[in-house]
C-alpha cells in the first residue's frame, strides 16, 4: 500500500479547542518523518490501531472502529481518545481519497518514553487489488495459538482482544502459512477451538445457520462481521456467537475471512484439503460490503 496522505492529531489541543476540533490536525507530509525516535510505537510496539476501508471516498463502519479504538486503548491503559476528535480526522483524510479503495489507519501510541503525551495520526493509502481473494477464496492453514479458550478471561493483561501495533505473531503466522503454500491462518486453541485468523474475523456457515467465534475468546469483534451479521439477519438467516470445535471449519457448508479491507474472502482450502464456496453467497456478500455508504 503506498501512502497518499497524513496528518497528525493533537490529543491535548482537543481538550483546549472546545469545538473546533480541525484546528487540532496538522497535516503532514507522508513521505517525510514524522516520529520522535523515542516514540514506542516504534520501540515497543506500545500501542493501538484500527483499519477502516474506503470506497469512493466513503468510510465505513466509522462507529463501530472507533468503539473498537477506545475499548484497545483502555485494554491497553492509554488515554481515552476523543472520539469527536477522530471522526473529524477521518472526515479530512477521507476528502482525499478519491474513486475506488483505499484504507484509513488510525494509530495512538503511548508516545515518547517517560512522556505523558500520547502520539496520535492517521493516514491514507491505496487499498491492496483484493479482487482474485474475493473471487477465487483464501487457501488456509490452521496453526495453534499457544493457550486454551479461558486464558483471556485468567490473563487480562496478555492484551487478547486489543487491537495493538505489537503484530509480530500475526504477521509471523502469514509467513508460516505461505510456507505451507497457504495464503492464510487461522488460529486455534490447545483444547481445540477455532478463534480468528491475523487481520480477520472467521465465518461459518453450519447447516444453514451462520456462527463466528465468540469475542469472549480473547479475539477482535470484527466491524466488518458485524456488517455482515447485520445484512444476514435482515435476509432472514440465523446468526450466533459460538465456541466453534476446529473440526467445524471443514464441515462447514462455507466458511468466510472477512476484514475492514479484504472483505468477504471464501475459504477454498483448509490444511491443504479443499472444501465447499458459496460463490453466489460470496458475490452477495462484497456487493453489499462494497455498497455501503456508512
Amino acid at each position: 500500500m503506498v501512502l497518499r496522505f497524513a496528518l497528525m492529531i493533537d490529543p491535548v489541543a482537543s481538550l483546549e479547542k472546545g469545538g473546533d476540533l480541525r484546528s487540532t490536525l496538522r497535516v503532514i507530509d507522508p513521505s517525510a518523518p514524522a516520529l520522535e525516535l523515542g516514540d514506542l510505537s516504534a520501540q515497543r510496539g506500545d500501542g493501538v490501531f484500527e483499519s477502516i476501508g474506503v470506497v469512493d471516498g466513503h468510510p465505513h463502519e466509522v462507529g463501530p472502529h472507533l468503539e473498537r479504538l477506545a475499548h484497545s486503548a483502555s485494554l491497553c491503559d492509554l488515554p481515552a481518545p476523543d472520539l469527536a476528535q477522530w471522526r473529524a480526522a477521518i472526515q479530512r483524510v477521507s476528502a482525499e481519497a478519491g474513486p475506488g479503495e483505499s484504507v484509513i489507519k488510525l494509530i495512538l501510541s503511548r508516545g515518547i518514553e517517560g512522556g505523558a503525551i500520547p502520539t496520535a495520526w492517521v493516514t491514507l493509502a491505496t487499498a491492496p487489488d483484493n479482487s482474485a481473494a474475493r473471487r477465487d477464496g483464501v487457501r488456509v492453514v490452521t496453526l495453534d495459538r499457544g493457550y486454551p479458550l479461558d486464558v483471556p478471561a485468567r490473563a487480562p493483561w496478555l492484551l487478547l482482544g486489543a487491537k495493538t501495533l505489537s503484530y509480530g505473531v500475526n504477521m509471523a503466522a502469514i509467513r508460516e502459512a505461505k510456507r505451507r503454500g497457504a495464503d492464510d491462518a487461522v488460529f486455534v486453541t490447545t483444547d481445540g477451538f477455532l478463534l480468528e485468523a491475523p487481520t480477520a474475523s472467521l465465518l461459518l456457515r453450519i447447516d444453514g445457520r451462520f456462527v463466528t467465534p465468540s469475542p469472549s475468546a480473547g479475539i477482535l469483534h470484527g466491524t466488518t462481521q458485524l456488517s455482515v451479521f447485520a445484512h444476514l439477519g435482515q435476509r432472514g438467516f440465523e446468526t450466533g456467537y459460538e465456541n466453534v470445535p476446529v473440526g467445524d471449519l471443514e464441515r462447514a457448508d462455507a466458511a468466510w475471512l472477512l476484514s475492514s479491507v479484504r472483505l468477504a474472502a471464501p475459504i477454498s482450502a483448509v490444511d491443504g484439503r479443499a472444501v465447499a464456496v458459496d460463490r453466489g453467497l460470496t458475490d452477495e456478500l462484497n456487493t453489499f460490503l462494497l455498497g455501503r455508504r456508512d
